[in-house]
């Protein structure tokens, strides 16, 4: 009996206008070892918290609400730590759906050229937003790129509708909590993503 994979997940959000264009469903991944000084999401970063998600029942999630959002995109922790199943993932919902996909990483575009596990998802990206966390940056201009280099992998989307995209939003939850997230949040003069 083989195994089903599984994503390690920090946090899922199905529905987010500030992190990429339309509505997006978003994945926070659990895990990330890069250690940037003064990362903003700090409970991203142990390996062995979140929930562990099957590839079949995130897929499942995705494709129930495909038809109300523009795509999906991958945050973390560091989404290409667990690179097997994320192009598991990816794999599905790309063959199943119209969706684009944006990935935060902070591997250095660089580092993922030579990254052989990085391939398989990259070749199903649109956008990758790439580079390690720099706090205090004070440009305004996230999108286009002042910690994290921007690379149009395909023609989904162009540069002004990147630059469009709400920098925060707060998002009420059916549990009535509510969720702070985007790539500034209010409170913070850093082009961070906010913890979810």
């Amino acid at each position: 009996m083989t195994l089903q994979p599984s994503v390690r997940l920090h946090a899922f959000l199905p529905y987010s206008r500030a992190n990429g264009p339309g509505w997006r469903a978003v994945l926070w991944t659990q895990g990330c070892s890069l250690g940037c000084p003064g990362c903003c999401n700090p409970g991203t970063h142990p390996a062995d918290e979140g929930e562990c998600a099957s590839v079949d029942s995130l897929a499942a999630r995705i494709e129930a609400i495909a038809s109300g959002i523009e795509g999906i995109t991958l945050s973390g922790g560091e989404p290409l730590e667990q690179a097997g199943p994320i192009a598991s993932l990816l794999d599905r919902v790309r063959s199943r759906t119209s969706l684009s996909v944006i990935l935060f990483t902070g591997f250095e575009w660089a580092e993922l050229e030579a990254l052989d596990a990085a391939r398989a998802v990259l070749a199903h990206v649109d956008v990758v937003f790439a580079g390690r966390y720099r706090p205090g940056n004070p440009s305004t201009a996230y999108w286009a790129g002042p910690w994290k280099t921007r690379h149009l992998i395909t023609c989904r989307y162009s540069a002004a509708e990147l630059d469009a995209v709400a920098e925060a939003e707060v998002v009420l939850l059916d549990d009535a909590s509510c969720v702070v997230t985007g790539v500034r949040p209010p409170n913070d003069r850093s082009p961070a993503r906010e913890d979810v």
